[in-house]
């Protein structure tokens, strides 16, 4: 068969068919009276081998390896393959959500496009400033898509950066929220935490009910932040989960912070000061979580919450009596 039927039936061109021969892959069987190329049936059946292992992405140096020497083992150079593809196949989505971005911020222009991405770099920056300076700057100058911004926040270990990505975080809109809900899931404990604290500081209706989600979250850290933040939102709800938290000794001053917040009417003052009282009866309750809940009931205003104070002042562990007598007498000095 002549190079040019071959190159019609194998969809090789007759100059990569050539280049083939001159690299010794390929080398027709006979020559026509005439001097023309003349391809034997395993001539064409070794080009479709070769071919084949194109499309594996072998090098035509490796491929000659392959099919010439018997002691050449494919185990270790598919491996390679393996890791060369994956590594080309992170550039490649690393471009792509590149691009995205570039494109979720609608520049206007080419200088709009390069602020994106000297912004992106910087907050892929090294230096903690930089990254700093970007999250603030990323409000004011062309915006960086809030997905960037989500996940910068999520990563971020430097506390002051981490405070300026969420301050842009909350100015970005709402389009973050669900974004940094789906952190809460996460395998690693530390960005659940970033998630929930980005979350506390988003503004709006969705950043609450995501947070009310969080509340049944199995982290207790992510619990904790969420209730505190609901808290200061005026979420009633979240009263069992703080006194928890200062039974349980966790942030319980913020936590008692947070209770005297929402104690801002009589009947929520009365059902936070009953709770309090009713974690002090129960009877699995340590001395530590007793004489911290009678701490808790300080700034707790209304008579169920004096009441409560003058009988722990006659309470049987004199730590708690000292304490609430201690408390009434600031409470009859205001």
């Amino acid at each position: 068969m002549l190079i040019g039927e071959v190159a019609r039936r194998s969809g090789v061109s007759a100059r990569m068919l050539r280049h083939y021969e001159s690299l010794g892959l390929v080398r027709p069987s006979g020559r026509t009276g005439s001097g023309y190329r003349e391809y034997s049936g395993e001539d064409i059946r070794r080009i479709f081998h070769i071919e084949s292992l194109r499309s594996l992405g072998l090098s035509l140096r490796d491929i000659g390896r392959a099919l010439d020497d018997p002691g050449f083992a494919p185990s270790a150079l598919v491996d390679d393959l393996i890791r060369r593809t994956r590594e080309r196949l992170a550039a490649e989505t690393e471009l792509l959500t590149r691009l995205r971005r570039i494109d979720a911020a609608g520049p206007a222009g080419w200088e709009d496009v390069l602020q994106v991405v000297a912004l992106l770099q910087a907050l892929e920056s090294k230096s903690p400033d930089a990254r700093q300076r970007a999250a603030l700057s990323s409000v004011d100058e062309v915006p960086v898509p809030v997905e960037a911004l989500v996940e910068a926040a999520l990563s971020e270990t430097e506390p002051n950066v981490a405070g300026a990505l969420r301050w842009a975080l909350a100015r970005s809109g709402e389009g973050g929220t669900e974004l940094l809900a789906e952190g809460l899931s996460s395998p690693v404990a530390a960005v659940r935490e970033r998630a929930v604290r980005s979350l506390a500081e988003m503004p709006g209706d969705e950043a609450t009910a995501r947070l009310r989600d969080a509340l049944a979250n199995p982290d207790a850290a992510v619990r904790g932040c969420a209730a505190l933040a609901l808290g200061t939102r005026g979420v009633a709800d979240v009263v069992p989960t703080l006194i928890g938290m200062i039974v349980e000794g966790r942030n319980d001053t913020d936590a008692a912070d947070a209770l005297s917040a929402l104690a801002s009417d009589t009947v929520t003052a009365d059902q936070i000061a009953t709770g309090l009282v009713d974690r002090l009866a129960d009877d699995t309750t340590e001395a530590p979580a007793r004489g911290r809940l009678t701490q808790a009931l300080a700034d707790i205003p209304g008579t169920t919450a004096s009441r409560a104070l003058v009988e722990l002042s006659h309470d049987e562990d004199r730590a708690v009596a000292l304490t609430a007598a201690y408390l009434l007498q600031l409470r009859e000095a205001r």
